[in-house]
């Protein structure tokens, strides 16, 4: 699903270069539950921001599902990432005055979904994370846990090989987190390929794997 051979990525600051990442070799199979962790400044955000096709290697080859992804350009890289892969982060970012429904439905209409598909899509995904009876709620109305479960339907419902998720759990107490987790898992089992940046040890154990970094480099996997 994922290979990286010698990833680099480095960026100008001022007068200085910064060398985020510092040849990094990766490999995650299809159906993997993987964590990813390391101290500050480490490379994570840049890691999950290049396997997210967020951001261009500096160097190396990056492929995804097939597709040598370093190469690409913007669009091209904005439609792989709209195919393969749904995003799920720490402060949910819902939009504060729009329902559950439109929530996770909107970025299906950028991707060009007929509204009833999309309507039909948000509501399944929002079924699939318990959300079924909260469609019509706005985020006000609904708790933090509540909120990621919407952010994770957002996800779903573009129908991902991969799920990215960073600190998915880093806003929420331990008992909600731990209901997130056990989502994570159930869609893991339904054969979604899931990435999740985290500084908990406790959380990284409900994954099947740790890849650790460390300046730059991973250290250990």
């Amino acid at each position: 699903m994922i290979t990286m051979k010698n990833i680099t990525k480095s960026y100008e600051m001022g007068t200085q270069v910064v060398h985020a990442l510092k040849g990094v070799d990766l490999h995650i199979d299809k159906g993997e539950f993987v964590a990813i962790m390391g101290p500050s400044g480490s490379g994570k955000s840049t890691l999950m921001n290049v396997i997210g096709c967020l951001d261009v290697p500096t160097s190396g080859s990056y492929m995804l599902n097939g597709t040598d992804v370093s190469t690409l350009h913007d669009d091209d890289q904005a439609r792989i990432r709209n195919k393969e892969i749904g995003f799920v982060f720490q402060q949910f970012n819902l939009l504060p005055r729009t329902s559950a429904l439109k929530q996770v439905a909107l970025p299906l209409m950028y991707a060009g979904v007929s509204r009833s598909e999309r309507n039909q899509r948000a509501r399944q995904a929002l079924e699939k994370v318990g959300l079924g009876d909260r469609v019509d709620h706005r985020p006000d109305e609904l708790s933090g846990g509540q909120q990621q479960r919407v952010a994770i339907a957002r996800a779903l419902a573009g129908e991902p090989a991969i799920i990215l998720a960073d600190e998915p759990t880093g806003a929420l107490d331990t008992q909600t987190g731990n209901e997130i987790l056990t989502l994570f898992q159930e869609f893991n089992r339904q054969g979604i390929t899931i990435v999740m940046i985290t500084h908990d040890p406790e959380v990284a154990e409900k994954a099947q794997r740790t890849i650790w970094l460390r300046d730059g480099l991973v250290v250990e996997n």
